[in-house]
C-alpha cells in the first residue's frame, strides 16, 4: 500500500535527509512490488511550497528514489505511491499542491464522475487522474468555503464523500508552512503519531526513523534538541509512545506544535470497498508489501 509520512518541528525549522527508496529488491519483483511513485513536500523560509517527487517504476531509473535528498522545513510530507488511480506520470504523484498547501493520501475512491460532478469549477484544480487530487481539491473548496478553517474543509470533504461515494480508505496528511493535519479513515489501514520530545524517550537523540519494508528513511540531527510531532503509516521505530489514530480521527499539529485529535467521521462509510470489490490494480495497490 502507499506509505505516508509527515513531520512537522514548528516553529523550529529542521534540517532532515530523506530516503524514499531504500529496500533492494530484485528486478523479478520490481513490476508487482516496486512503487509508481516517490514524493518529499516541504517549504521554503519565505513559505513556498517546494515539492520532489517522480514517478519510479520497473522500467524506470530507480536513482531518484534511492538518493538521499535534504531540505529544512518546519513540516515535511513524504509518500511512496502504488498506483490504484491514473498512470505512472509525475502529475499523478504526491503530493499534490494547492494554495500553498501540500497533501498525500492513501486509499481509494471510486464513481469518480460523481465526484467530478461535485467539484464543478473547481475540477479545474485537478491536473491528474487520481481520486486523491480530486479529493484534495474538495478539501481546497471546503476550506475556502469555511473561512480557511482547513480542519474544517477537510472534514467536510470527507464526510461527503464518505455519504456519497463507494470508498475504500481516506487516509491523509495535509501539510502548511507550520501545520499539519492527519486523518484516518475508516480502519482499512493503519496510521500512527508520534509526539516525539528533544532527543526521543531517552535524550539527546537524533531523529533516525526507517519503515519495516526500508521504503521510507529519515535522518534528522536536530531532533536531538528539539521536539517533533511524526505521523506514519506504520510505527517506525521501537518506541512505545506511538499512539493508533482511532478510526474518523483528524489530528491537529499547530504551529508550537500543540497537538489534538477529534472524531469528524464516527460511522463507516455508506458505500464501503472491500478488497473483493476492487479492480486488480487497485487491489494491489492496497495490499502491496
Amino acid at each position: 500500500m502507499c506509505r505516508l509520512f509527515g513531520l512537522s518541528s514548528a516553529p523550529q525549522r529542521t534540517h532532515a535527509t530523506f530516503w524514499l527508496l531504500d529496500a533492494p529488491d530484485s528486478l523479478s519483483r520490481q513490476s508487482r512490488h516496486e512503487p509508481d511513485g516517490t514524493g518529499l513536500g516541504y517549504f521554503a523560509p519565505d513559505g513556498t511550497p517546494r515539492v520532489e517527487k517522480a514517478p519510479i517504476a520497473a522500467y524506470e531509473d530507480r536513482a531518484f528514489a534511492e538518493d538521499a535528498r535534504q531540505a529544512e522545513s518546519a513540516t515535511f510530507l513524504a509518500h511512496i505511491r502504488y498506483a490504484s488511480t491514473g498512470g505512472l506520470d509525475a502529475r499523478n504523484t504526491h503530493p499534490f499542491e494547492q494554495e500553498g498547501r501540500l497533501f498525500a493520501h492513501n486509499g481509494v475512491v471510486e464513481d469518480l464522475g460523481r465526484l467530478d460532478e461535485h467539484l464543478g469549477e473547481d475540477r479545474s484544480r485537478v491536473r491528474g487522474d487520481t481520486d486523491s487530487e480530486r479529493f484534495f481539491a474538495l478539501v481546497t473548496r471546503e476550506t475556502r468555503d469555511h473561512g480557511g478553517d482547513v480542519g474544517a474543509g477537510i472534514a467536510e470533504a470527507a464526510r461527503w464523500i464518505a455519504a456519497n461515494l463507494p470508498v475504500y480508505a481516506l487516509n491523509l496528511v495535509l501539510i502548511t508552512p507550520d501545520e499539519l493535519w492527519a486523518l484516518r479513515y475508516p480502519d482499512t489501514h493503519g496510521l500512527y503519531v508520534l509526539q516525539r520530545p528533544a532527543g526521543g524517550p531517552h535524550g539527546a537523540r537524533h531523529l533516525d526513523h526507517s519503515g519495516s519494508g526500508g521504503r521510507v528513511r529519515v535522518h534528522s540531527a536536530n531532533l536531538a534538541d528539539r521536539p517533533a510531532v511524526v505521523v506514519a503509516s506504520e510505527r517506525m521505530d521501537d518506541n512505545h509512545d506511538w499512539r493508533p489514530l482511532a478510526p474518523g480521527e483528524l489530528l491537529h499539529v499547530g504551529p508550537d506544535l500543540r497537538t489534538t485529535g477529534r472524531t469528524v467521521l464516527p460511522d463507516p462509510p455508506a458505500h464501503r470497498l472491500t478488497l473483493a470489490d476492487l479492480r486488480p490494480d487497485a487491489a494491489a495497490s492496497q495490499t502491496a508489501a
